[in-house]
């Protein structure tokens, strides 16, 4: 059964079940999941604790042996197995399959932690029997739409009271990392009285930048029509040191599937058929993302900022003359609905 990260606490309450997949890649969150499969355990009487870390070489008979064997004052024990970024393989699969066929009169709780589960992988057979059994938690970074909200609750945690300018500014400045923005919170309320309410000139003074930023959070923001944040992913993507060739991919990716939509609903299908037909397909949850975009640009405009990726492609090649990271702002913003560069902007090249 399926149960995003904020619901485990009550779940678990109800009931403790015998194995629990936590998959995904934000840290905060997936640490807070697995600390609160380990709480329950421990409240449940379950002292006894085995941790195996799945790297290469790994002998999946040690699963079945650690559910095997028990020390002389426990009648249950919490397995660990870790993934991290490693593969299952056909002899993972099996043997996590064969682990729930045999759980039958075992009182053992099972904590798989691995990283993102795509869609293909929660129809597999293996994921399937375990499922069944127990509950599968889902972590996926926090929408930056919600992440003011987020923040606010969070911060009443650690006893604090955000405004929301102020947990926007955090969200701002922590996008893509909660771990900093809970590190921040924790330093606030040290520094703050209990209860204290911090508006967006605390935030200023107190927080440093630590947002992380990948590609994919940049074409987002482009789809949305989000000008200010592009800019700023756009300038934190160069500062990690990203390649200006990964930039421009992510960007030219969504104006081709841009104009495959159009191509589409011209032919006369509705929008989700069009979605859908999209190698791969977009998905619900992205879908409002590209009609805005669609309700933002006309073909004409596609076509012209495509011709524009074209020669900044020729710029990476050392083959045109044009500026690259400044036209890859220019881009980004004309993408997001604009036309030239933010006031105040470093940036000043135009598509023309």
């Amino acid at each position: 059964m399926k149960v995003f990260p904020d619901k485990l606490p009550e779940a678990l309450a109800k009931a403790l079940p015998p194995v629990v997949i936590v998959a995904g890649e934000e840290p905060l969150l997936h640490q807070e999941a697995c600390d609160a499969v380990r709480a329950a355990a421990r409240a449940r009487g379950v002292e006894e604790r085995e941790v195996l870390h799945v790297e290469n070489g790994f002998q999946w008979s040690q699963l079945l042996e650690a559910s095997a064997s028990l020390s002389l004052f426990a009648s249950s024990k919490l397995i660990e197995l870790r993934l991290g970024g490693a593969k299952l393989g056909q002899e993972g699969s099996k043997a996590l399959k064969a682990y729930a066929e045999g759980l039958e009169g075992s009182d053992n709780i099972l904590l798989l932690s691995m990283g993102k589960l795509d869609f293909r992988e929660q129809k597999s057979a293996w994921f399937k029997a375990l499922d069944k059994l127990g509950l599968f938690v889902p972590v996926w970074p926090v929408d930056h739409q919600r992440l003011g909200f987020w923040l606010r609750d969070r911060a009443a945690r650690h006893g604090l009271s955000l405004d929301m300018e102020a947990a926007r500014l955090l969200g701002e400045r922590t996008e893509g990392n909660l771990l900093a923005a809970d590190q921040e919170l924790q330093k606030l309320a040290l520094l703050m009285p209990p209860g204290a309410r911090l508006d967006a000139a605390a935030i200023a003074g107190g927080v440093e930048e630590s947002a992380r930023y990948d590609i994919f959070t940049l074409s987002d923001a482009c789809l949305r029509g989000e000008r200010e944040r592009a800019s700023r992913i756009l300038a934190g993507l160069r500062g990690e040191g990203v390649e200006a060739t990964l930039v421009l991919w992510v960007l030219t990716r969504e104006l081709r599937t841009l104009l495959s939509l159009y191509q589409h609903l011209d032919q006369g299908q509705s929008f989700e058929h069009a979605c859908k037909a999209q190698k791969p397909p977009i998905f619900d949850k992205r879908r409002p993302a590209y009609q805005q975009a669609l309700n933002r640009l006309p073909t004409k405009r596609l076509h012209k900022l495509l011709l524009f990726a074209q020669r900044l492609d020729l710029a990476i090649k050392g083959a045109s003359p044009v500026p690259l990271w400044d036209g890859l702002h220019d881009l980004a913003l004309t993408l997001a609905g604009g036309r030239g560069p933010l006031a105040g902007s470093p940036y000043a090249y135009k598509v023309g």
